[in-house]
Formats: structure tokens, sequence, C-alpha cells
């Protein structure tokens, strides 16, 4: 063997480089503490340590009236004064009642203050000025935190919306408002907290039943032991069960139907025809036609008829497809180790996403915080321009724009550094894929090689290697990490630009013709089936460089034309192990589930003491089958992939050897006696 893809292999490593550097350069300019805590208006953080606002940790609005949306809210672009406290209004209070009743009532003024901007304290200054420069809120309403930030505490009644039990409360501006007209302002929160206390019961439930969870995972993984092992005595009976089970269905069907025909002869109207009655709403109509029931009756007939021939001219290469998936259990039982490789490709890819998310979170909070004018009336020109806080009740801006605030909006930057942070993010997106892809691949190349020892085994097991799984993820990693690098990097292209048609049709939406909805349904569909073409090539091309160590263009080339050579084979072989493997996830999901459900809702006499009490048990129930599904496909992915090797392999070996002395088969003796003394023959020079 020797390095493969070399050059792709140097570029792959300086891409490496360069992704570790642009997470070192995002971890400098970024801070996440933009994600974390909530910013207000003069971009300083609520609850951060060492910081005047460190016992502040919640964002109070100052007029929530004036936000649209809590999407607003949490984007921080209400146009309203957003000020850090400690904690959130709870009760209604106006400015004008507090000015009011201050010299009597000097506590309710303390209380109201506490919601005012740092330092104001002058209860004498008119409500006209205050509400001007939004020294204070016109008006506080009981509210509670949410993503850390005050939102009026709606609660329903009798089917009455209400806040802290009434319905009406003063805007501070000599009105008095239904509460409804906060509703806009927070449309959805209430069913959000509601939804909390779901959440909370949810939590509870996992942290009591935790254990049972991941006994019942436990369970899955020695059924989808058993499975694989037993499928070399099993695969053919549960094939062939299957096989006649659907004969048997369609021939049910077909008399079904003859029988439906012939009840309905003489009964009056049964004799017209689908185009008499022509399109009906009740598709009941149709049942009461014989021609219906006569169409069915040809239509099953047809099916049964390519079935049974299909059996027929197939039945060797089914026979071949069986004998396979047989070898394929025998060679899992003698490379044990190979089932739990999928540990190591899910650790790896846990990494690529870690990175990723943690470099996006960084390139997103990356820059200085920018602010821009707020402003009350929509004919401001000045409206969404930036300015300076420092500077800004100096300019003529507040004349012009009466209302207007210079708050804050974003985070970003003028530099060279904040220009290209979108160009940034895409490159992290990308290099996140390629790497990703690279994982899947390092894992399917080792697999195939220590699945392509076993096949080339002259005696088996005894000319196996020592240890099979280690010495190929070696072989894999030394000479050909460029080449799983070219065939990674090929279809990161093509799921970028996915994501990127995926992209454009969101944003494009809502403006597109019925043209361009057509033109981006055509990328999609032609991209979509070029990346699960790409996927089957690729995993084909890596077996072919774990068993020959070549390149990673001729490796695909020989495996395209090998299968196309034998496509019959492929898609019998193809349609065999899918329908087993589908069956097995089924049966470990299925039989887990019902396990689990008899035990969470203590039908088992004898675990009905061990059974935990539960909020729902449906959260453990469905994390039971959830994760069962996964452990199952997790070990028939390793099958599938030990399959599909020795397949190659098995196609290889009837193209190279002819069974003679000089040139013997490795195949197994139960491919041999399947395929029988002609094709066994030498081959004539």
């Amino acid at each position: 063997r020797h390095c493969t893809d070399v050059i792709c292999c140097v570029i792959f490593i300086v891409v490496i480089l360069g992704y570790i550097a642009l997470g070192i350069v995002a971890w400098v300019h970024g801070d996440p503490r933009k994600v974390i805590y909530p910013t207000d208006s003069y971009g300083q953080f609520c609850g951060q340590k060492d910081t005047p606002n460190e016992n502040k940790t919640i964002l109070f609005y100052f007029n929530i009236l004036k936000c649209a949306s809590p999407v607003v809210l949490i984007n921080l672009q209400c146009p309203t004064t957003q000020l850090c406290v400690s904690k959130c209004p709870d009760r209604f209070a106006t400015y004008i009642d507090v000015q009011a009743s201050y010299r009597y009532k000097p506590d309710q003024w303390n209380y109201f203050r506490q919601f005012c901007k740092p330092g104001f304290n002058n209860p004498r200054k008119s409500v006209a000025q205050v509400v001007r420069d939004e020294d204070c809120p016109s008006m506080i309403v009981p509210s509670r935190p949410f993503l850390k930030r005050c939102f009026p505490d709606f609660s329903t009644k009798n089917g009455v919306l209400t806040v802290a039990n009434q319905t009406t409360f003063k805007d501070g501006r000599g009105k008095t408002r239904n509460v409804t007209d906060l509703r806009e302002a927070a449309n959805g929160i209430n069913n959000v907290l509601d939804a909390r206390s779901v959440g909370m019961k949810i939590f509870e439930d996992y942290a009591i039943s935790w254990y049972w969870i991941l006994i019942g995972l436990f369970i899955a993984m020695i059924v989808s032991l058993l499975f694989l092992v037993l499928l070399r005595f099993t695969a053919g009976v549960l094939f062939w069960i299957f096989i006649f089970g659907v004969i048997g269905i369609i021939g049910y069907g077909i008399w079904h139907c003859y029988w439906e025909y012939d009840h309905l002869k003489g009964i009056p109207g049964s004799d017209l025809t689908v185009y008499d009655i022509g399109f009906q709403t009740d598709f009941r109509v149709y049942l009461q036609l014989r021609q219906t029931w006569l169409a069915f009756m040809v239509i099953l007939c047809i099916v049964e008829v390519i079935i049974i021939l299909m059996l027929i001219f197939l039945r060797n290469r089914i026979r071949i497809a069986i004998a396979l998936l047989k070898e394929g259990s025998r060679a899992i039982g003698y490379i044990m180790s190979t089932l739990f490789y999928p540990v190591v490709t899910f650790i790896l890819i846990a990494i690529c996403i870690s990175y990723w998310a943690v470099t996006a979170v960084f390139l997103a909070t990356s820059g200085e915080p920018v602010y821009k004018v707020m402003a009350n009336q929509t004919l401001c020109k000045y409206a969404n321009l930036t300015c300076d806080p420092e500077t800004f009740n100096t300019t003529n801006v507040t004349k012009l724009c009466p209302g207007a605030q210079c708050t804050f909006a974003f985070y970003g930057g003028e530099s060279l550094y904040h220009k290209y942070i979108f160009i940034f993010q895409l490159a992290n997106a990308f290099v996140f894929l390629w790497l990703v892809n690279f994982a899947i691949a390092l894992g399917q190349c080792t697999l195939a090689g220590a699945f392509a020892s076993y096949y080339w085994a002259s005696r088996k097991p005894a000319d196996i290697p020592l240890w099979p799984l280690f010495s190929s993820f070696g072989r894999a990693i030394r000479y050909h990490t460029g080449s799983l690098a070219f065939g990674a990097l090929i279809l990161a292209v093509v799921q970028l630009i996915r994501v990127i048609l995926e992209y454009l049709d969101h944003k494009l939406k809502g403006t597109q013709n019925s043209f361009t909805r057509f033109l981006l349904c055509c990328l999609k569909c032609c991209f979509w089936c070029l990346e699960k073409f790409l996927k089957f090539i690729n995993r084909n091309a890596y077996i072919m460089i774990a068993i020959y160590g070549k390149n990673f263009c001729t490796s695909a080339k020989d495996a395209f034309f090998l299968l196309m050579r034998n496509v019959v084979r492929v898609a019998v072989l193809d349609k065999v192990t899918d329908f087993l493997l589908f069956l097995g996830k089924i049966l470990v999901a299925g039989g887990v589930g019902v396990l689990a459900f008899f035990f969470f809702t203590q039908r088992i006499p004898l675990f009905a003491q061990e059974a935990p009490t539960l909020n729902y048990y449906w959260v453990p129930l469905l994390t039971v089958i959830i994760g069962s599904y996964l452990v199952a496909h997790g070990f028939f992915s390793v099958y599938a992939m030990c399959v599909d090797t020795l397949f190659l392999c098995f196609c290889e070996d009837l193209e190279r050897n002819d069974g003679s002395t000089a040139k013997p088969y490795f195949m197994s003796a139960s491919l041999h006696r399947i395929l029988g003394k002609k094709e066994l023959s030498p081959k004539k020079a």
C-alpha cells in the first residue's frame, strides 16, 4: 500500500488548521455573554458579575404596548427603553398615581422608581416630560420573567383573559384599558409559560426513571446482538415467510375482488361505468360498481404474476443474497468489535457538532454594540439610523422626532473581520459538513477493511488477522486520509448547495412567483438525488479503497462498473437486506417498547412495586422506543456495511478467480453450493 490522494490530504490538513484558526479568531472577538445575558438600551448585560447590573438579571420594557410580538422583544428591537431590574413588577401602578401620593406614601414611589432609569429620583417632574424623556415607565403591570425578560402575568379565569385577576388597567395617560390590549404585545407567551409546568413534570419523570430507561436500552442492545447472530439461521426463513405471506394476501385480495364483482351481479346500477357516473367526492359510490372491483382484480392479478415470475427467474440471486446475509452474520460473529465501532463515529461527529456550534455562537456574537434610532413616528427620517448614545441628546433628532431614543440594536462593526462574518459562518458550515462526512467515511472504510480481511482469508477463521478492526483503522488513517477526504469533500459541496437552496427558499417564500418556486423545487429535487447517488458511490468506493488501496477516483470507477456488471444482484441484495434490517429494527423497538409499556404502567405483577410513579408514563416509554430504534440502527448499520463489503468481495472473487487449483474461490461453502458446478468450472482462456 501507498498514500493515496496526497494533494487532497494536504489540503484537508490545511483546512483543519484554518478551521482551528477561525475558531480561535472567533473566540477572541466573540462574547457568548451576548447570548446568555439580555442587553439593556445602553448595551450593558443584565446579571453580569462585577458590574452594576450583577443583581439585575431581568430585562424590563418601559412600554410593552409598543412591542408588536414576543419575537420583537427577544430580538431586542422593541422601540422603547429597556432596563435591567432585579425583579419584575408584581402590581399595577401608574406614574400619575405615584406622583400624586409620593408625599404621604413614599414606599410606593420607592417601589416604582426601581423601574426608572438609574439615578432618577424626581417625582415632581411632569408626566409629559417623564414620558417624553422616558425617565420612567408610564405604568407597570404584574409580570413574571420569561427568557430573562418581564412579560405580563396572563391567566385565564372563566374563559376571560386577566392579569393578576383584573381585566382592566390604567395606562398612565388618563385612560383605562382592557388587558386584551396587552395580548398582541405578548402573543403566545401564556401558552409557553403554561408549557413550562409540563416541562418540569417531564424533567421529574426523567429524573425518576432514567436508570430504567438505561436498562431498556441495554435490553435493546442485547436483543439487537441476538438478532444479528440468529440471522445466519433465520434470514432465509424470515424472507420466504414474508414473500409467501405477501403472495397469500394478494391472493386473498383477488378472491375478495371476484366475490364483490360476482355479488354485485344483477343489482341495479352496478353495471354502470366509472365514466358514466363521473367524478364523485364520496368514493364509496365507486365501490358499488362491478367495473371497480374488476379493475382491482386485474391489477392484483398482474402484481401477483409479476411477483411469482420474479421469484422464478431471480430465485438463484435471492438465494445468493440470503447466503450473503448469513455470511455477514458469521463475519460479525468472528469480529464482534465491529459492532461497537459506531460509538467511535458518534464521538467524532459529536466533537464536530460541538466545535461548529461553539464557533457559530462566537462568530454570531462578534462585534461591538450598535445603537439605532428607535422612533415612535413612522415618518421619522432618522429611524433605524445608527447613533451614539453619548451625544444623542445634543442632536436635533429628538426635536424632529419627539420620543425618539438611541437604543441598543445588535452587535456588529465596520472592520474587515465584521464585514465577512457571513462568509466565515458559511465556511464554518462547509468545513463542518466536510468533517462529518469524513468521520462517516472513516467508519465505512474501517469496517470494510475488517470484513474484507474476513472474506479473503483462505481458512476462516484461522487466517483472519489478530486485530482486523484496529489494523483496518490504522491503514485508513495512514494511507487513505486523502481519499476519504476527497470523497467527503464532494459530498460536502453538494450538501452545502442544498443548505443554500433551502435558505433561499425560506427567504424568498413570501415574494417568489410560480416559476421561481418551480425552479427551486426542481433544483432541490435534483441535488437531493445527486446526494443520494454520491453517498451510494462513495460507500462502495471506500470498500474498494479498503480492499485494494487505490485512490478515490479509481476505486469509485471500479466499484461503479463492478456494480453495473452485477446490477440485478445489487438490486436483489439491496431490497432483501433493507427488508430484513427494517424488520429487525421494528422487532427490537416494538418488543422493547411493549415490555416498557407494561412495566411503566405497572402491569407486570412481578415488578409492580419497582415501577416508578410517573406524571406521564409515555415520556420514558417514547424515550425507550426511540432509543431502542437508534441502538438497533447503530448495530444494523454495521451489518449492512458488512453485507455490502462481502458482496463486492464476492463479485470480485467471481471475476478474478475460476475455482481452479491455481485460482480458487475465497467464498464460503454455502455460496459454492448455490452457484453450482457450471459457474464454478474453470474459465476458458
